[in-house]
């Protein structure tokens, strides 16, 4: 899974990635500070399926509180993009292929308003800065299936193809499913069989629904403890009803996990409240500590950075997450509950066991649920937070 972070220059886009991965990443206050595509491991939060079984997990991946479990997610960096990005402008095709591979977008917005449309200081406009991704991002899509969709639609035409299964074989790379294919051209009510009569419009509206489908987004309302930020993010959200946005700021999350690193508090990310370390700081540091509890924790319960990553695979990429458990929970070098797995939402027994294997899949017979210990068939649809044992031949 790869989650693709996107926005204008100088919004804090590189400044959550960092706070969300404690990656190595430039941070600066000039467009572009970003040129090729910094990519980090940030995690989700599971309940902890160990506390419910009376045991205590020992993650190959990621790491677990005792109360919960934190599960590995991939996070890509981009550089910011400006308006005609998807026409070259600021290196934006380069920018914009780097996101062929992304699950979803998650743009981050400077709610301050505090810089302009190129990432320099000055006074933006957080609505104008979504619409301004929002067009760039279907001109993009819109772009890539211009360069082959003469030839496509007429050879789909003539040769009396499954519609879903061509464009989806053509933008794989894209990750368009048939299913994809299939829900768009029901919502729009087009005509698969005859795509050469397909209007300018019609494409264009087939590109940006399946732009939708293929590539969701949630919004990110980032610097939200600056002036104006808060007024900024009811607009937001008015404008916007349909969209998931929510309040963050990087900057407090990336300061909280530097000084817990640092032993100067204790604070678990995500966490609503953190503790200061007595003798660990000097009275700047607690001033700054206290200026995040009052701006920050104060005014909307964290930081933001956890709950987006959560609710970016959970709510809108609906995602489950499920752990392979035999008998004795543990794997061969006694390590108990050492694996999460996340899969879409509706996946079956089988389907689990393909994720951890081929072979495994292929010789599937039967799977225990670890709670009920009652046996599942291979299409049986799993549940968030099941543990699973797979029996095979």
């Amino acid at each position: 899974m790869l989650l693709g972070l996107v926005g204008k220059p100088s919004c804090g886009k590189s400044t959550f990635f960092k706070a969300a991965t404690l990656s190595d990443v430039l941070i600066a206050s000039y467009p572009f500070a970003t040129i090729e595509p910094n990519h980090g491991i940030g995690y989700v939060r599971v309940d902890a399926l160990c506390k419910e079984l009376g045991v205590r997990c020992n993650p190959r991946t990621g790491f677990c509180t005792g109360e919960t479990r934190f599960v590995p997610v991939e996070l890509m960096d981009v550089a910011g993009l400006v308006e005609g990005a998807s026409e070259g402008k600021g290196l934006g095709n380069k920018f914009l292929d780097s996101l062929r591979q992304a699950d979803m977008f998650i743009q981050i917005v400077d709610a301050s308003g505090t810089t302009d449309t190129e990432g320099k200081e000055g006074i933006g406009d957080p609505l104008a800065d979504v619409r301004m991704l929002e067009n760039e991002l279907n001109k993009w899509y819109r772009a890539i299936f211009e360069k082959v969709w003469d030839k496509l639609s007429r050879t789909i035409q003539t040769t009396k193809q499954n519609f879903a299964a061509a464009v989806a074989k053509q933008f794989s790379g894209l990750r368009v499913t048939e299913e994809n294919v299939r829900s768009v051209l029901i919502k729009l009510k087009l005509n698969p069989e005859n795509p050469t009569s397909w209007s300018e419009q019609d494409l264009s509206n087939f590109t940006e629904t399946l732009r939708h489908s293929t590539k969701p987004m949630l919004i990110v309302a980032n610097k939200i403890d600056k002036s104006g930020a808060k007024e900024n993010l009811k607009k937001l959200k008015s404008e916007f009803p349909n969209m998931q946005i929510i309040a963050c700021s990087a900057d407090a999350e990336l300061s909280l996990r530097q000084a817990a690193n640092a032993g100067m508090i204790e604070y678990v990310q995500g966490n609503s409240s953190f503790t200061i370390n007595e003798g660990k700081v000097n009275e700047r540091q607690k001033t700054a500590l206290n200026l995040i509890k009052k701006n920050v924790f104060d005014e909307f319960g964290s930081t933001g950075v956890q709950e987006i990553l959560d609710k970016a695979v959970f709510d809108v990429l609906k995602y489950i997450a499920v752990f392979p458990a035999g008998s004795k929970l543990s794997d061969s070098k006694g390590n108990i509950l050492p694996d999460c797995f996340l899969l879409p939402e509706g996946s079956t027994a089988l389907d689990f066991a393909y994720s951890l294997h081929t072979d495994i899949g292929d010789k599937f017979v039967k799977a225990i649920d670890v709670r009920t210990k009652q046996p599942v068939g291979k299409n049986h649809p799993l549940k968030h937070r099941n543990g699973i044992e797979i029996m095979t031949s």
